[in-house]
């Protein structure tokens, strides 16, 4: 993987990264708010989405080394 690749993945892995607190804090604003819970359901999914492609990029990221 070459260096510009690598910075891509990391740049794309931080802005995901805050995507997600970013949807942490709002289904938690929800959930006090006391929000529809298909809305809250729907943001969890989407929340789920962001933390597999966060481990995609971290398994791009660090190579599997077998020790």
């Amino acid at each position: 993987m070459s260096e510009q690749e690598e910075a891509e993945i990391r740049l794309e892995f931080a802005r995901l990264k805050q995507d997600h607190a970013d949807f942490d804090a709002a289904i938690n604003a929800m959930m006090a708010m006391g929000c529809d819970p298909l809305q809250i359901q729907r943001m969890k999914k989407k929340k789920l989405a962001i933390k597999d492609r966060l481990q995609q990029l971290e398994d791009r990221i660090i190579p599997d080394i077998i020790a």
